[in-house]
């Protein structure tokens, strides 16, 4: 399949030779104006652009800062055409972003094996870019099956079974979704950190590694003594994934992560555990994951209990309204009363 070059030349003659060189091996299309070659790019995307300089109007040089403003256009390649070879000239080419210079008048072989060359090197870099990408997709799925493997360790040990984690997962992302479309901290939830919260929740009590199986598995009521015990998961937790995931994570994944270990026991009114955190000093991770995690807690059968309907989970919940959970998340959440029963079914039926 033939590659599209575009010309831009305000030279009838050098359109003609540009296109009488090329209309063997590539579509060519051609304008004569800056402004005509805006116009074409924001229809079609070629895959080389030869850009003259001196051209009235909108000049060469002004063309190409538009092209480097552009997301999509600044990843085509663009060569300059230009008899002006000066080292001044040739030089702003290159700090523009240009891949290559091309003097006129054109000689006709030089010009043909530069257009091969950089169409060959786009070639190149768009396969190595594809390969990186699957490469690094791998390697995210290995991670996050890692997460879940480790978390579903942690888990079995109390007697819960590794599903919580999923549907954990599986209301945080809801909660988000929901806040997303309502606009609710529109600021922080930025792209990559509603990934990293995706991706971090399964880890919320990593910490439970530190504290001793008969505590995790006793059926009854816990001592004074035995409750403390628990609460250390918390704290432990974050210090965990601080510790361990560091060196192998980015920074940002493993400060949610730390937060929604350590911190999605504090509740809203200050007197959760382990800081004694109150209001927006709990980080927002941590707030919509204790929403998640309590709801989980409430409707799904554990071994010393029978897990209980959506209404009555509802009606705790808004008694916990501005106690344990900020207001306005707990609100968004419970607005999701179809969606949550839809992902409650599904998990039932899985």
């Amino acid at each position: 399949m033939k590659r599209t070059v575009l010309v831009v030349d305000d030279d009838r003659l050098n359109l003609m030779v540009a296109q009488k060189l090329l209309a063997e091996d590539y579509h060519v299309a051609a304008v004569n104006s800056g402004e005509l070659a805006l116009r074409y790019l924001g229809k079609n995307n070629p895959d080389l652009v030869l850009l003259d300089i001196q051209m009235p109007g909108m000049d060469g040089f002004e063309v190409m800062r538009k092209i480097q403003e552009d997301e999509q256009w600044r990843k085509i390649p663009v060569i300059f055409l230009t008899a002006d070879r000066t080292a001044e000239t040739e030089e702003e080419c290159f700090k523009l972003g240009a891949v290559d210079y091309i003097g006129k008048p054109f000689v006709p072989a030089i010009m043909m094996q530069r257009i091969h060359r950089t169409i060959e090197l786009e070639d190149y870099r768009r396969s190595l870019e594809h390969m990186v990408e699957l490469q690094l997709q791998r390697i995210t799925q290995l991670q996050q099956d890692i997460i879940f493997s480790m978390a579903n360790l942690i888990e079995s040990r109390d007697g819960t079974t590794g599903e919580h984690v999923k549907r954990t997962s599986g209301y945080v992302n809801l909660l988000v979704e929901k806040m997303q479309e309502r606009g609710l901290y529109e600021e922080m939830l930025t792209r990559d950190y509603v990934d990293y919260l995706r991706k971090a929740s399964p880890l919320h009590d990593i910490g439970k590694i530190a504290v001793p199986d008969a505590v995790l598995q006793k059926p009854g009521k816990l001592t004074k003594e035995e409750y403390e015990m628990i609460q250390i998961h918390a704290e432990e937790g974050g210090r965990l994934i601080r510790e361990n995931m560091s060196r192998i994570a980015e920074q940002e994944f493993v400060e949610i992560a730390c937060d929604m270990a350590a911190c999605h026991h504090e509740k809203w009114a200050g007197n959760g555990y382990p800081k004694g955190l109150k209001g927006q000093e709990i980080p927002l991770s941590a707030r919509i994951l204790a929403i998640a995690d309590v709801f989980d807690a409430l409707v799904s059968e554990r071994q010393y209990k029978k897990g209980m309907p959506l209404e009555e989970a509802f009606a705790i919940m808004e008694y916990e309204r501005g106690r344990s959970f900020e207001p306005e998340l707990l609100d968004v959440f419970l607005a999701a009363e179809d969606e949550l029963r839809q992902l409650m079914a599904e998990y039932e039926a899985a």
